[in-house]
C-alpha cells in the first residue's frame, strides 16, 4: 500500500507543476489587439489601415515606456486609411508564437518520458506483488 501512495504523491509532484508550467507557456499574456480605451478609440480600431513597418521587437525602453510595446514586446507601424495617421499598434511575431510552440512540445515530450518512467515503475511494483501473490498461494497448498 505504501508504495502506491508514493508513486500517487509522485506523479502529483510531477503532473501539478508541470500543468502549471505549461498552462503559463500556453496563456502568457493575452495577445489581444484591440484594446478598447474609455477616452477614445485608435484609428486602427475604427477604419482600414496598412502596415508602413512589419512587426518588430521593442527595445527595453520602448517595452517601459509604450503601452503597445508593453502588451506583447512588439510593434508594428501603421497608416490609417481615412484619417491618414500614423500609429503605433501592438502585434504578435511569428517567431514569438513558434518559440511559444518549441517551449511547449518541449514541456510536453519531457513530461511524457517523466510519465512513462513512473508507469513502467508503478507496473514493475504490480508485477512484484501479483507473483508475491501467487508465490504465497502455492506455499499455502
Amino acid at each position: 500500500m505504501s508504495d502506491s501512495r508514493t508513486f500517487s504523491i509522485l506523479t502529483l509532484l510531477l503532473v501539478v507543476p508541470a500543468s502549471i508550467s505549461v498552462h503559463g507557456a500556453i496563456s502568457g499574456e493575452e495577445y489581444s489587439t484591440t484594446a478598447i480605451s474609455t477616452t477614445s478609440l485608435h484609428c486602427w480600431q475604427e477604419d482600414e489601415f496598412s502596415i508602413l513597418t512589419e512587426c518588430a521587437r521593442c527595445n527595453p525602453f520602448q517595452m517601459k515606456s509604450w503601452a503597445p510595446c508593453a502588451r506583447t514586446g512588439f510593434i508594428e507601424k501603421i497608416n490609417c486609411a481615412k484619417t491618414n495617421k500614423v500609429e503605433y499598434k501592438s502585434c504578435r511575431s511569428s517567431w514569438m508564437d513558434e518559440r511559444l510552440f518549441w517551449r511547449f512540445e518541449g514541456i510536453m515530450m519531457c513530461l511524457t518520458v517523466v510519465l512513462v518512467l513512473v508507469v513502467i515503475a508503478r507496473q514493475r511494483t504490480l508485477d512484484h506483488l501479483a507473483s508475491e501473490k501467487v508465490r504465497r498461494q502455492i506455499l499455502s497448498i
